[in-house]
């Protein structure tokens, strides 16, 4: 996890660069992408997503070393054909990772995220899921564990795999010629994000376009159907921690609302989407008939409130690159409660930015809570020892946080009739 946490912080670095690169071409070169409130959500999530990770919080139904132990039927070493196989071993594992997510109820709930943006940018790249809390994609990699491709290998390729995924969330690029018919491009990524019915479910590879081509699974982007992003059940909200629940959430009520014991059971592994007929009828849910004209998610927010949201968003991002530099030092339990802490500043100004009257008191609790935090321990996880005056600034980060918060909802809040999350 530590090493995680280290590679993160170049990693976080070359992200923020091309978005801002994006940011800007948008702005003076071409139509922008970017709207400020969806943009620090997508980030937010990320940030939400890469503090999870790297603290391990999850249950690893099976390892890929377990499987690598027990499956092996011959022992390789590191060569250059071992690296191509276990790239290969990982981009098929990933097409029917993300084809799973794509088609079963309960999968879905850990995928949603990565959709729920109505924009299509290098932002929503960063909308990745907290809520897969049960590790099984080793499951997928048992070719490789037959092929006895090392621990090491799967474990440098996999995150390098990831990172590769990033690129290609753009509109500001066409099609990309023969590239086309061998990598995934932003033309059949734009494909994949779009709720048009030609587009649905469509072009689920990951690095190369060849799994979907001959899994039947392939769809060109086309000049008549225009991509419209989203999903068919809206989420109405910016707040990336209830966006990760809240398919969930629906499925345990129609769960226990439904009075057929066969749909309780059956309903988390029907194709995602499928509700109980009874519970269809009696608790309808908004559902996006026409992707051209749908009225896409927006709150209230003055240049005052979203140049606020930007600057919660990028102290919180101080505060991971802080923890991920003082990693070790902070110790387990100093990782949790700062883990806390970023999870609980996140859903609080994401709830401030959806113009929610409760958000207040979610903002003067942590605030309180930090305050107090610093006036115990006399320090902010150790950021004295780098910079003297470090937990004296944090301090006034949370004074800003309270009067920001009360401004927010009590001042500025506009009379605007609020969307439900759930």
């Amino acid at each position: 996890m530590e090493t995680y946490a280290k590679a993160l912080l170049f990693a976080i670095p070359f992200f923020i660069l091309l978005l801002v690169v994006e940011i800007l071409y948008g702005h003076f070169v071409k139509n922008q992408q970017h709207k400020v409130l969806d943009t620090v959500s997508s980030i937010s999530s990320g940030l939400t997503n890469i503090v999870k990770d790297s603290l391990g919080l999850g249950v690893i139904i099976v390892s890929y070393p377990f499987l690598l132990e027990n499956l092996a039927l011959t022992s390789v070493k590191a060569t250059w054909l071992v690296w191509l196989i276990a790239f290969f071993a990982i981009d098929f594992a990933g097409y029917w990772n993300h084809r799973l997510s794509h088609k079963i109820n309960f999968f879905w709930n850990q995928h949603i995220i990565h959709h729920s943006s109505e924009e299509f940018n290098l932002a929503c790249a960063l909308r990745q899921s907290i809520s897969n809390l049960l590790g099984y994609f080793p499951l997928f990699l048992f070719p490789a564990a037959l092929f006895g491709v090392p621990t090491e290998v799967i474990a440098i390729i996999a995150p390098i795999h990831l990172f590769a995924q990033f690129w290609y969330h753009t509109q500001h690029i066409g099609k990309m010629g023969w590239l086309e018919y061998v990598i995934i491009t932003p033309s059949q990524h734009r494909v994949h994000h779009a709720i048009n019915p030609e587009y649905i479910d469509k072009n689920l590879g990951q690095i190369l376009s060849i799994w979907d081509r001959w899994f039947g699974t392939f769809q060109e982007e086309l000049k008549e159907v225009p991509p419209q992003y989203g999903v068919l059940k809206p989420v109405h909200t910016w707040n990336p921690i209830l966006i990760n629940f809240q398919h969930l959430w629906r499925l345990i009520l129609d769960a226990w609302r439904t009075n057929s014991l066969l749909d309780k059971f059956r309903i988390w592994f029907m194709p995602t989407g499928w509700r109980p007929a009874d519970v269809k009828d009696r608790y309808p849910l908004e559902v996006i008939e026409d992707v051209y004209s749908f009225e896409r998610y927006q709150t209230a927010a003055s240049s005052l409130l979203k140049g606020y949201s930007i600057f919660q968003m990028v102290f919180t991002l101080g505060l991971i690159l802080f923890m991920f530099y003082n990693y070790s030092a902070i110790g387990f339990g100093g990782l949790l409660l700062f883990g806390a802490f970023v999870f609980l500043g996140i859903f609080g100004y994401t709830t401030l930015m959806d113009r929610k009257t409760y958000a207040f008191y979610l903002e003067l609790f942590r605030a309180l809570v930090g305050i107090i935090f610093i006036g115990l321990t006399g320090d902010w996880f150790g950021i004295d020892a780098y910079w003297g005056y470090g937990s004296v600034l944090i301090g006034l980060y949370f004074v800003i946080t309270a009067v920001g918060g009360y401004y927010f909802t009590f001042i500025e809040r506009p009379d605007v009739h609020q969307e439900i999350a759930f």
